[in-house]
């Protein structure tokens, strides 16, 4: 569809120009796809912009607009509605062509980026010797689905995963792991992962009630920044422990990502200091060096600002951050840097772009995005905790939306008096599970809030992910039923768009490339979900109006084309939106 708008609006501005003259070349029509199928497949809202520049009445100017549009092949001819909308109607033999071309093509009919970006997407990101928890599912799921529909579009992307591994904490942390658990410096696994959370509990209290633990810990720090290899041994182990932990997660929820920690910018530090005070950009303030801020004041009105180097000579997130931008667009040659994470870190972003612009440090081209999101809330409209007010393990949540699944399932299974294999239920609630968690919140606007039910996502009606898989499994068991070949249904066959039902499907399925390039500008996979959700109602009310086995040849191999495409269609969706479908339930 997008290359049908794109024609389009090449119609419109010509008629514009012919019109009314070559000043209103550069006009933009305003083409949209129409809300309601009874007004048409596109409506074009120009002529209301138009009215105090021409002094005429909206009405007016369409009607003299549609005088000069010549919108064949794609159009039917076009009506001026209310006080001055013009409908378009794509013309049967169009969408017949375009659902063929799109039926015979892998991809869908989505064409490639004209111009590929390398992309880096900067997501999840926990924190070394603590498990990950109902705070990184937004950032880790959020940015999987981005880097999903970027990498479809064709655009060459790096997933980074900025892990927390570095700072003053693992001085506790390894000063702990030394005095409590001194096998695991010379036993391999002889920490636990369960222990992780466990650990660093024990460590935080030893470290706010102990001071010798406290003086201890801060030598540590010292040994580990100068490099020495028993401190350093301590550091890695923790590190690899928690790796081995956050892969658990990852690989449940089918994530690929590669890690790039704080500790790799460590090198570069000292740089990013010194580059700030030669752009004379750094000040001393109370003995640290800072960056004042432009727009961001206190409470009197002074400029904010951004320490890039502590008092006693440490560095802060900022400085790593600087270091980060630079390295990826120097070395890695980024053209586009996505950073997502919750709202909260929207203002530290804001300071570290703008230092970073300042700088010069962003060549022309590089575009950096914040991309926030709203919180994780319990049913009672509060952070999502667990019954004694600990955060939620990740692991948890993750086992219990498939161990609920499994229950619904069994639950269906006994009601159906239907038999299934084990490994058949363990499969099908795991995908329901865990594609019920993802699409939850990826359903959302993502800078709200949402509240997390287990009942709501899990539900078989409305927009959630079994729906949608279901819809999906409709059309696998028309297949079944029919003994149909989806692949083989012969490369002559031709997609009949008669019945008007069929031809608000065939609409709905040509809007997927465009769906997929606005959320690729925008980075709202919400969009994503609404329109296969949409599309999944359309096309239950297409099976149910239009008969598809029983119906006559040539209508019958039709719409069983028609079926094929939408469930490719949704399979699709829902596999950049990271949710795996399954062929029966």
């Amino acid at each position: 569809m997008n290359s049908t708008i794109a024609e389009l609006n090449k119609r419109f501005k010509a008629a514009l120009v012919a019109a009314f003259g070559a000043e209103l070349a550069d006009v933009d029509p305003m083409l949209v796809a129409s809300s309601n199928p009874k007004f048409g497949d596109v409506q074009a809202n120009v002529a209301m912009s138009l009215t105090k520049r021409l002094g005429l009445a909206p009405r007016a100017i369409a009607e003299q607009l549609i005088q000069q549009l010549d919108l064949s092949p794609y159009c039917e001819s076009p009506t001026v509605a209310g006080p001055g909308f013009i409908n378009l109607r794509l013309t049967r033999e169009y969408l017949e062509a375009q659902l063929q071309q799109m039926h015979q093509d892998e991809r869908l009919a989505v064409p490639l980026a004209k111009q590929p970006q390398r992309t880096i997407v900067d997501f999840s990101s926990p924190n070394i010797a603590k498990e990950m928890h109902v705070g990184h599912l937004r950032s880790t799921i959020i940015g999987d689905s981005i880097a999903r529909i970027l990498e479809f579009l064709g655009h060459d992307v790096l997933r980074l995963n900025h892990v927390g591994d570095w700072g003053t904490q693992f001085g506790m942390l390894i000063t702990h792991l030394r005095e409590s658990y001194p096998d695991a410096l010379t036993t391999a696994n002889a920490l636990a992962l369960g222990d992780l959370t466990t650990f660093y509990k024990q460590a935080k209290q030893r470290f706010d009630t102990d001071e010798d633990f406290q003086v201890r810990s801060r030598q540590e720090v010292v040994a580990l920044q100068s490099g020495n290899a028993d401190t350093l041994k301590a550091w890695q182990l923790l590190c690899d422990q928690s790796r081995l932990a956050f892969q658990e997660i990852y690989d449940l929820l089918d994530v690929r990502i590669q890690e790039r920690g704080e500790s790799f910018y460590n090198p570069l530090l000292s740089s990013v200091v010194e580059d700030l005070a030669q752009a004379e950009l750094l000040v001393e303030d109370q003995g640290a060096k800072v960056v004042f801020l432009e727009g961001f004041t206190n409470k009197e009105g002074k400029p904010l600002p951004l320490i890039i180097q502590k008092t006693g000579g440490g560095y802060n997130y900022a400085t790593t951050d600087l270091a980060a931008i630079r390295y990826r667009t120097q070395q890695d040659q980024a053209e586009r840097v996505i950073y997502i994470t919750d709202a909260g870190q929207a203002n530290h972003f804001a300071q570290v772009f703008q230092v970073a612009a300042r700088a010069g440090w962003i060549p022309a081209h590089v575009e950096l995005e914040h991309v926030p999101f709203g919180v994780v809330q319990g049913e009672d409209g509060k952070k999502f905790k667990t019954r004694s007010g600990e955060t939620v393990r990740l692991k948890d949540l993750l086992e219990e939306a498939i161990a609920r699944a499994y229950a619904d399932l069994d639950a269906r299974l006994i009601a159906e008096n239907r038999s299934e294999p084990e490994e058949f239920k363990t499969q099908v609630a795991t995908a329901v599970g865990i594609g019920a968690v993802k699409y939850a919140d990826l359903s959302q606007n993502r800078t709200s809030n949402y509240i997390f039910s287990y009942d709501k996502m899990l539900a078989l009606q409305g927009n959630t992910a079994p729906y949608m898989l279901y819809a999906y499994v409709r059309v696998q068991g028309i297949s079944r039923k029919g003994s149909i070949d989806f692949a083989n249904l012969g490369a002559d066959r031709a997609i009949l768009v008669q019945d008007e039902m069929e031809r608000t499907l065939a609409v709905a399925l040509l809007q997927f490339d465009e769906v997929l390039n606005t959320v690729a500008v925008d980075l709202y996979p919400n969009r994503l979900c609404q329109y296969l959700f949409e599309l999944s109602q359309t096309f239950n009310q297409f099976y149910d109006r239009c008969p598809v086995l029983q119906a006559e040849e040539p209508l019958r191999t039709s719409r069983l084309m028609l079926c094929d495409l939408t469930a490719r269609t949704l399979k699709q969706g829902l596999t950049l939106l990271g949710i795996s479908t399954v062929e029966r339930m």
